[in-house]
């Protein structure tokens, strides 16, 4: 008997009790079913995250923070007052409380710029503004992207912002468009809008910008995007008023490294910050903390898959050891013909995988049909305010390795009833009633 012949024959034995064989296929589908699904969201969500994250500045960019202290315990009681690092920062404005992180002083500055490894370093300005408005259309609050002099922006229309230019420039949300008075995001470009913040003394000031461009909602933050002009005008006006000799603080730095360093070397620069006190974080970092989090979930979802793909094998097993029960004559019959056991061993697995094959072609299909239609839905529903996710999405390497990975346990889970039957003596099974 040629391979083709145990392919065609496989196929027809599989049939030969439909309803048996059905209910295996369908536990099979159940498993092949999960398994597409959960990686689609895997892959749509991951893809979306990546492409979102990765907008912000480049691979050169460390974000330097002041790390926290851990020297004491709590059986130790409190650590001892250390007036060097007694400053602190306020991510509040004015009349608006918020909480309070320690801060990086000029000397730290000069400290991380010191590191090796480290070509430039710029602190990182946060700026309050209590409103902005668009041709007396009312004033409404305005919230600030604190990555917007180091983002790509995702732009409904305009240009990016040129942090070269002394000129104020910012960046408006779409969502922001009606309320301020805008048709479309097209006519938002090239405006100019009031800014109003209030300075050191509690007296609010205004700044013109330009709407340079206009851009969607994205999950590096809802606010707008200044550039460096804008953001250092509005903090010079912030501190307007402030008494002579109060130290300046800020939350955050930016230190540029060189763009070809290797991992081990931005590992050595991370390392030498950390052993000064400082905490560092790169956008490889910033989505390996994403994609952990995503990564955990579906692996969750996934192992639900696996042990309804764990029970469809059993359900092979007893499809096929039911079969050559039922066969043995049959078996006696071609090995009396001259079949040889190995033939009869790859009749037996190939009815498995081919058990395998219908189950999770059948559940890829569907997975992908009503995935993509979930996917479509909140699109243009709930996730209509973040242009370009796809909660879904399938990656053609991924659904040939579900059904491979289905088609081997299939195949492992025939093994006995094939061994069983291709150890049939030949006298024994013609004589089996």
């Amino acid at each position: 008997m040629k391979f083709l012949d145990i392919v065609r024959s496989a196929i027809q034995n599989s049939f030969r009790n439909k309803l048996r064989t059905g209910l295996t296929v369908i536990a099979i589908f159940i498993g092949a079913f999960t398994l597409t699904i959960t990686s689609g969201i895997g892959t749509g969500v991951t893809a979306y995250i990546n492409g979102q994250v990765s907008a912000i500045g480049a691979a050169d960019v460390l974000t330097i923070t002041k790390a926290s202290d851990a020297t004491a315990t709590a059986s130790d009681g409190p650590a001892a007052y250390d007036p060097s690092k007694s400053t602190t920062v306020s991510l509040g404005n004015g009349s608006r409380p918020g909480s309070t992180i320690q801060a990086l002083t000029a000397a730290d500055l000069a400290k991380i710029k010191a590191t090796a490894g480290i070509l430039s370093v710029d602190p990182a300005v946060r700026v309050s503004p209590d409103y902005v408005e668009y041709a007396d259309n009312g004033k409404f609050e305005l919230t600030v992207s604190q990555t917007g002099t180091i983002t790509t922006a995702d732009l409904a229309a305009g240009a990016q912002l040129d942090n070269s230019s002394s000129s104020d420039q910012l960046l408006l949300p779409t969502t922001y468009l009606k309320n301020l008075g805008y048709a479309n995001a097209q006519a938002a470009v090239g405006t100019p809008v009031s800014i109003g913040i209030t300075d050191y003394t509690g007296s609010q000031q205004t700044v013109t910008a330009t709407v340079v461009g206009v851009q969607n909602e994205t999950l590096l933050g809802s606010g707008a995007a200044l550039n460096r002009s804008l953001v250092a005008h509005l903090h010079t006006v912030a501190i307007t008023g402030e008494p002579a000799g109060v130290s300046a603080g800020y939350a955050t730095a930016v230190a540029h490294f060189d763009a070809s360093a290797t991992k081990a070397e931005i590992s050595t620069i991370k390392a030498d910050l950390s052993a000064q006190g400082y905490s560092s974080q790169t956008v490889a970092d910033t989505i390996g903390a994403f994609e952990t989090v995503i990564n955990v979930i579906i692996g969750v979802l996934n192992a639900f898959a696996v042990i309804a793909l764990i029970a469809a094998g059993f359900g092979i097993v007893n499809t096929l050891l039911m079969s050559v029960q039922e066969r043995t004559r049959e078996i006696g019959l071609m090995k009396a013909m001259g079949m040889n056991g190995g033939r009869v061993y790859a009749l037996f697995s190939m009815e498995a995988v081919f058990i395998g094959f219908l189950g999770s072609a059948l559940g890829v299909v569907a997975a992908i049909g009503v995935g993509s239609l979930i996917s479509n839905l909140l699109a243009n529903g709930i996730f209509s305010a973040l242009p370009g996710l796809q909660v879904v999405q399938f990656a053609p390497a991924s659904i040939a390795i579900i059904v491979g990975v289905v088609m081997l346990i299939a195949f492992l889970a025939g093994t006995l009833p094939a061994r069983a039957a291709a150890r049939q003596n030949p006298i024994d099974a013609l004589r089996y009633e």
